[in-house]
């Protein structure tokens, strides 16, 4: 990584820190996701910004707690997220993921994990790697930056719950068959499990 490439992933880990801990002190649930979440699993640092999933109930408490630490923060037009900004850089609280609301039970399954020498609630894998295939979709459909990650986090995996949750979706289902024709996933997976999520 060129030194750049350091500083940005330095700065997005400090407000990773930042914004957890300000979260923490206000009682407001969450966990991390998207590519923080891939990188305190183990995955390559790939991070332009911080996602922290939160039930809709805590959006207020969360953006208060935000405001309060010194972060602006704003209401987009997506009725699915929230984003605060700490000096650029960008926090998205994301309360619904392609129709599902953000529940407590997903943030009960959230695993404590160290990311930038803090410990925070991390989303499970299996969860994590349904957040990213879900909302695939013909205008998001990136496969490539898709497949490092789950490389990287395939032995985290359950799955037989991934297919089972994605099932309705032909490009999510394409995905899984494309790690299973790349050899990352060494056998052809069966849905199996609840499909109901999360």
């Amino acid at each position: 990584m060129s030194s750049h490439g350091h500083a940005v992933t330095d700065a997005i880990l400090d407000t990773l820190k930042r914004a957890s801990s300000g979260l923490k002190d206000a009682g407001v649930k969450f966990a991390l996701a998207g590519g923080c979440a891939a990188y305190a699993r183990g995955a390559a640092p790939s991070l332009h910004d911080v996602d922290f999933v939160i039930t809709e109930h805590d959006v207020p408490a969360a953006l208060d707690a935000l405001r309060k630490i010194g972060f602006g923060t704003a209401k987009p037009p997506e009725d699915w997220l929230v984003k605060a900004y700490d000096e650029g850089r960008l926090v998205d609280l994301i309360f619904r993921i392609s129709d599902h609301p953000i529940t407590d039970e997903l943030l009960d399954r959230a695993e404590p994990m160290k990311a930038s020498a803090v410990i925070v609630p991390v989303l499970q894998a299996t969860d994590l790697v349904i957040s990213w295939l879900l909302p695939l979709s013909e205008h998001a459909c990136d496969y490539g930056a898709l497949l490092a990650q789950v490389r990287a986090l395939r032995e985290q995996v359950d799955w037989p719950r991934v297919a089972a949750v994605v099932s309705d979706s032909p490009y999510a289902i394409t995905f899984i068959t494309l790690l299973e024709r790349l050899g990352v996933l060494s056998e052809p997976v069966k849905p199996m499990g609840d499909a109901l999520w999360p």
